[in-house]
C-alpha cells in the first residue's frame, strides 16, 4: 500500500482480510514500491519502499506492536544490510538500505542467486543475495532507475528510466552492451521475451541453415520489450554483432572499493566455479501484426530533463548528464568521476537501438509490460489490463 502495508491473503483458505505486515507503520512510513515472493520458498518475501529500504519478512512471523531495532551485518558502495535484533521470532528479519531515493524495482536472476536493484539515484546494483554483498553496478544516462528485468539465461540485465532510455547491462561482462532509444517518456516497465529464448544447438551449422543471408540480417540473440510513460510499447531485438566483446572503456577513478574486489566477483575465466555458457542464436523473426516505428514518428519530447532534450543540449541537462546536481546525495556515484567509464560510457561509446516496433497503445501511462506464450500482457495508469495477439513467428 501507498501507506507502507503489505497484506497477505491465503486465497487457498478463502481469507478475504488476510493479514498486515507493517500495519502501525513502524517498520516503513514510505509506499510499498514492489512486493516478490524469493524464488523457491513458500513463507519468505521482499517488500521494498520508497525510503529507499528492502525488507524480508517471514509470513510465518509475527509483526510486533514496537519499533524494531536493528543490527548492522554488511556494507558497501550505497548500501547497508541489518539483521532485526530480536528474542523471538518477529519481522523484518533483514533489511537493507540501497542507495539514496526510491528503491524503485528490483529482480532475481533466474537462477535465484542474484538480486538486481534500481533506485531513484540512477544506480543499477546486483547483489549475491545469500552473501549480501554487492557484485555490480551500472549508473543511468541522466535521472532516476525505474523497471528492471533478467534476460532468461541470466546473462544480461535490462533497466529503463528517466533517461527515456532502455540500457542493456552485461552482468558477466559488467559493462554496458547497448542503449536504446525509442520512448519520448520515462520508461516504466521491461521484460524480456523467454519464448524467443535461442533454441538448442543444431550441431556444426554455425549459421542455422539461413546460408548468406545472415550476413544482412543478424541473428536474433534476445528480444525484450519496454513500455513508458509516453504510452509506447517498445520491442527490441539484441543481435548477435551488438552482444560482441568490445574494448573496454577506463574504470573510474577512484576504483571501486573493496565489495567489489576479485575476491567478491563471478569466477574469473579459467577458474574454478559454474561458468556461463555462450547463448545459441534463433533465425531472425518477423513481423505483421505491429506496425514499425518510422521516422515521422520522432516528435519534440515533452519532458524537459529527456533525452532528446539531452542530446539536443537544452536546459541544465547538458551540464550534468547523470540528473544529479554537484555535492548530490552520498548513496549516488559522482557522474563528473564515472561518466565515460565502463559504469557510465557516453552515448557514442556504446551501441544505440533502434526499436524494432514503436507504438501508442494507450492514452494513459504504461505500467506493466508481460510476455506470455500467446499473448503481450499490458496495463496502464487507469486501469486498464490489454492482451495483444503477439506477432512471435512471422
Amino acid at each position: 500500500f501507498s501507506a507502507g502495508q503489505v497484506q497477505y491473503l491465503d486465497l487457498a483458505k478463502k481469507d478475504s482480510a488476510g493479514r498486515l505486515f507493517n500495519e502501525e507503520r513502524l517498520i516503513d512510513k514510505s509506499k510499498v514500491t514492489l512486493v516478490k515472493w524469493l524464488p523457491d520458498t513458500e513463507r519468505l518475501f521482499l517488500a521494498s519502499h520508497a525510503s529507499g529500504h528492502l525488507y524480508l519478512y517471514d509470513s510465518g512471523h509475527p509483526c510486533v506492536a514496537t519499533s524494531p531495532q536493528y543490527t548492522l551485518v554488511t556494507q558497501g558502495e550505497g548500501f547497508r544490510v541489518f539483521s532485526c535484533k530480536s528474542k523471538t521470532p518477529r519481522n523484518p528479519v533483514m533489511k537493507w538500505a540501497v542507495g539514496s531515493g526510491a528503491l524503485n524495482e528490483f529482480a532475481f536472476s533466474p537462477d535465484g542467486r542474484w538480486l538486481a536493484c534500481v533506485s531513484q539515484d540512477g544506480v543499477l546494483r546486483v547483489f549475491h543475495f545469500s552473501s549480501m554483498l554487492l557484485q555490480g553496478m551500472m549508473r543511468s544516462y541522466f535521472g532516476g532507475l525505474l523497471c528492471v528485468c533478467w534476460s532468461p539465461d541470466g546473462r544480461y540485465v535490462v533497466t529503463g528510466g528517466e533517461d527515456d532510455l532502455v540500457t542493456v547491462w552485461s552482468f558477466a561482462e559488467g559493462r554496458v552492451v547497448a542503449r536504446g532509444h525509442g520512448h519520448k517518456s520515462w520508461v516504466n516497465a521491461v521484460a524480456f521475451d523467454p519464448f524467443t529464448s535461442p533454441p538448442p544447438s543444431d550441431g556444426d551449422d554455425d549459421d542455422g541453415g539461413q546460408g548468406d543471408s545472415s550476413e544482412d540480417a543478424p541473428s536474433v540473440t534476445y528480444r525484450f520489450g519496454s513500455a513508458g510513460q509516453d504510452t509506447q510499447f517498445c520491442l527490441w531485438d539484441l543481435t548477435e554483432d551488438v552482444l560482441e566483446p568490445r574494448p573496454p572503456l577506463p574504470r573510474p577513478h577512484p576504483p571501486i572499493p573493496r565489495s567489489l574486489s576479485r575476491s567478491n566477483s563471478l569466477p574469473q575465466p579459467g577458474g574454478g566455479g559454474p561458468q556461463i555458457s555462450p547463448p545459441r542464436f534463433p533465425p531472425p523473426l518477423r513481423f505483421s501484426t505491429l506496425t514499425p516505428r518510422g521516422a515521422s514518428e520522432d516528435k519534440e519530447h515533452k519532458r524537459y530533463h529527456s533525452l532528446g532534450n539531452i542530446s539536443r543540449g537544452g536546459g541544465n541537462a547538458e551540464k550534468t548528464p547523470g540528473g544529479v546536481a554537484p555535492g548530490g546525495s552520498r548513496g549516488s556515484l559522482d557522474m563528473a568521476k564515472v561518466l565515460g567509464t565502463a559504469l557510465c560510457p557516453r552515448l557514442h561509446e556504446v551501441p544505440l537501438l533502434e526499436p524494432l516496433v514503436c507504438k501508442k497503445i494507450a492514452q494513459e501511462r504504461l505500467t506493466v509490460l508481460l510476455f506470455l506464450e500467446d499473448c503481450i500482457v499490458t496495463a496502464c495508469q487507469e486501469g486498464l489490463i490489454c492482451t495483444w495477439g503477439s506477432p512471435r513467428g512471422f
